[in-house]
Parts: structure tokens; sequence; C-alpha cells
């Protein structure tokens, strides 16, 4: 049981990383498309970047190569 409680901290940390790093690649490069366009639309550059970060947690349930398995 403890070691189950451990692959899933394990997990949630690598997972969570990699979240934010979407997060923050995709915030990044919204802001640059934007910026060359018009104005930032800050709505756009939010909304993008938590699907993103979403749909890296969702991605992160088939499997994280950075956790052992």
């Amino acid at each position: 049981m403890n070691q189950i409680k451990n692959n899933t901290v394990t997990w949630a940390k690598a997972a969570a990383v990699r979240a934010l790093k979407t997060l923050a690649q995709t915030a990044i490069a919204t802001i640059g498309t934007t910026a060359v366009i018009e104005e930032v639309n800050w709505q756009i550059v939010v909304s993008a970047s938590l699907l993103a970060a979403f749909l890296s947690i969702l991605t992160s349930i088939a499997g994280l190569p950075e956790v052992e398995e």
C-alpha cells in the first residue's frame, strides 16, 4: 500500500511539472503570436494555456517516461 502511495505521489509530481512546462510554453507562444497579429488578448492566452495544461495531465495518464514503472 505504501509503495502505491509513493508511486502516486511521484507520478503526480512529474505530471504537475510537465503540465506547468506545457502551460508556460503555450503562454509564451500565444503571447508571441497575438502580439504579432494585434494587441495581446489575455483571455485567449489564459484559456489556451490552461487547456494545454489540462491536456498534458490527461496525456500523462497514459504514462510518463520520467516515472519508472
